[in-house]
């Protein structure tokens, strides 16, 4: 019988991630075993030539089945209805293109490294985060769907490994972030770096909206291995945290440490820079990748990209709770 799939592992130029070759069109077959090769990866797969899945969308829907039991319905999220794809409402549309019209991230300052690279690190490189970390339980994993890319060298996206990062930390560091958890908080609160630091008066939040408490080391459910589990400044509640226990705001103590810990998570051994083709999907692990959009120029270029998230096993330090991010009603019902 002919397998599945093949898989080639490391992704070029990374320490981490595979390549998955489909021996047919999904439509056809659905390939059993995808959820173990992101395991034994490290938490990242692409799988190229999908173009399928542009003309039946429906079809990344059956994908992303595959890695767990829910996927999410943005109907239901508050999401703007210019954000959730017109038939599969479990697609999530990022794109320049109107309605969505949601424009790139700034080119870095400056917008290449020393000897001409891409910056990859922080903080040259900002924008790091790792999907729905304000909430609890946050989600497993995201699929992301190149429906019209632009060109090579721009838009990338960049992935860089918890596991592997959290393996690479001197003692001190590793002892001191072991118990320590981090205040993350849904962005356009009022509560980044960047508008605390600017003066701007965080808005109240309701209960569904307040910052989550999150490890900063989170062991995987399913492989055991532990994690960096952290985002740089747009996730994080400058207000209150980042992290519990330590000084508050974007120049006190905890600010110090975040920006040496995530400093370390994005050093480039430790990164993936994925150029998209038209019709990759790539299939990323929240609970252990953190990842950052990269410019492009909206003006001249149009860029298309639908994403899923799925959830289901987020480990079992949340294990029974409600959804944190669900108002009162919707949660008792949970």
């Amino acid at each position: 019988m002919t397998p599945p799939f093949e898989i080639a592992s490391p992704l070029p130029g990374a320490a981490f991630g595979a390549t998955v070759q489909l021996a047919k069109p999904i439509a056809q077959q659905l390939p059993d075993g995808l959820p173990e090769a992101l395991a034994q990866a490290g938490g990242l797969l692409l799988i190229p030539r999908l173009g399928e899945i542009a003309d039946s969308p429906e079809l990344l829907l059956r994908l992303s089945h595959l890695f767990g039991p829910e996927v999410e319905d943005y109907r239901h999220t508050l999401t703007g209805r210019q954000f959730v794809h017109p038939t599969v409402p479990e697609i999530y549309i990022v794109s320049n293109v109107p309605p969505a019209h949601r424009a790139p991230p700034k080119q870095p300052d400056p917008p290449l490294t020393a000897d001409g690279r891409l910056p990859v690190q922080y903080p040259q490189r900002k924008g790091w985060h790792t999907d729905q970390s304000y909430r609890r339980p946050p989600p497993d994993i995201s699929l992301f769907y190149a429906v019209m890319p632009v060109a090579r060298e721009r838009g990338q996206t960049l992935f860089a490994s918890g596991t592997l990062a959290y393996e690479a930390l001197p003692a001190d560091l590793k002892a001191r972030v072991e118990r320590l958890e981090g205040l993350h908080v849904q962005p356009g609160a009022g509560r980044s770096r960047d508008a605390v630091l600017a003066g701007e008066t965080p808005r109240p939040l309701a209960a569904h909206e307040r910052a989550q408490r999150q490890p900063v080391v989170r062991t995987h459910p399913v492989t055991g291995k532990r994690a960096l589990y952290l985002c740089e400044s747009g996730q994080m509640d400058w207000v209150d945290g980042p992290f519990v226990g330590l000084e508050p705001g974007p120049r006190g103590a905890g600010a110090v440490l975040l920006d040496a810990l995530m400093t370390h998570f994005t050093r480039p051994e430790f990164v993936y820079v994925h150029e998209w083709t038209e019709g990759d999907v790539l299939v990323w692990d929240n609970r252990c990748l953190v990842h950052a959009a990269t410019w492009y120029d909206a003006d001249k270029e149009q860029r298309l990209m639908w994403r899923t998230t799925v959830r289901g096993n987020p480990g079992a330090l949340y294990a029974g709770e409600k959804r944190s991010w669900l108002p009162e009603r919707e949660r008792a019902a949970d």
